[in-house]
């Protein structure tokens, strides 16, 4: 398999779990974020990755997730599955039953925690990739996972049998740029942190965005693809400028991105917040307060990037 083997590209959301307060998936919300997210323009979804938290779901309920998720999709874009694990095995019983749920791909990230070397990495993608049976999505976010995929191991990575992608969330411009230039002749090269930099990814030949920020800001982070892609460049930069100043919120102040995520998800009363798993926390106190009034400083600008010829004003929903 290659890049050419799936049609993926454009902005796929990393989707939310939402909980309810006794700590369940809240099937219903989750379904209708999906629902809203398509609709607003997104071209496949992420489930069970960092943003769907992972860490605090059973294998069961990634399964559930990942038939909830195909189903709603109804066919409109492709469903693709985190598989977060340390040990291979764990990662390849979770490939298998997202097939059986019809998932289109996964995505798997390095071991995390445990400090393995390149070579180990690599090891551990090979195994994974000769019993895979759905096609795989690189994932380097060694922020969260603790070890990285380096442009020179995702080089290598790119020509492992069912690899047909990387989700790039370093962070680290200089390190997608680099790795989109080794690597997307073979496979397709995802933006993670879109919020940040979608546009110059966009402009750079990246194939797509996956980004938490839709969940929250949509068409917004979803435009930053879109009008790029159409040249339509002020609304664009605009829509970016958006984009980081809502990542700069979202992380400082004594918060998180995923409880501030949730948190203002639930202000604005969309679907797919509800409540956080331990460890961590509902958003609350000073930083949710701050979080909620800073918003109303940052609504004026998604709604001017969007005052384009043939569009009205750009809601956050």
């Amino acid at each position: 398999m290659n890049r050419n083997s799936v049609d993926w590209s454009g902005p796929m959301p990393a989707t939310t779990t939402p909980f309810t307060s006794d700590r369940q998936i809240d099937e219903g919300s989750f379904v209708a974020n999906l629902s809203r997210l398509f609709d607003a323009g997104a071209t496949g979804m992420v489930v069970a990755g960092c943003t769907g938290e992972f860490w605090a779901l059973s294998m069961e309920e990634r399964v559930t997730l990942a038939k909830l998720a195909v189903d709603a999709s109804k066919g409109r874009g492709p469903v693709i599955v985190g598989t977060g694990a340390i040990c291979e095995q764990d990662v390849i019983d979770q490939i298998t039953a997202a097939k059986d749920m019809g998932a289109d791909g996964v995505l798997v990230m390095p071991p995390y925690f445990a400090r393995v070397t390149d070579a180990e990495i690599l090891a551990h993608f090979k195994a994974i990739s000769e019993r895979s049976v759905l096609p795989i999505v690189l994932y380097n976010i060694p922020g969260n996972a603790g070890n990285a995929i380096s442009p020179d191991l995702a080089d290598q990575l790119a020509d492992l049998d069912m690899v047909v992608a990387i989700k790039e969330s370093s962070g680290d411009w200089n390190n997608f740029q680099a790795t989109l230039n080794r690597v997307n002749d073979r496979i397709r090269v995802f933006c993670g942190p879109s919020s940040i930099f979608g546009v110059p990814a966009t402009l750079a030949g990246a194939d797509g965005l996956i980004d938490c920020f839709p969940n929250v800001w949509a068409p917004g982070c979803l435009d930053l693809w879109t009008k790029t892609k159409s040249g339509d460049m002020d609304a664009a930069w605009a829509l970016q400028k958006t984009g980081i100043a809502l990542t700069e919120l979202f992380t400082t102040g004594g918060r998180t991105l995923y409880p501030a995520t949730k948190a203002v998800m639930n202000h604005l009363d969309l679907p797919g917040g509800g409540h956080m798993r331990p460890p961590y926390r509902d958003l609350e106190g000073e930083p949710l307060e701050s979080l909620i009034a800073a918003l109303q400083d940052l609504t004026a600008a998604p709604a001017a990037a969007q005052n384009t010829q043939s569009e009205g004003t750009h809601e956050w929903t």
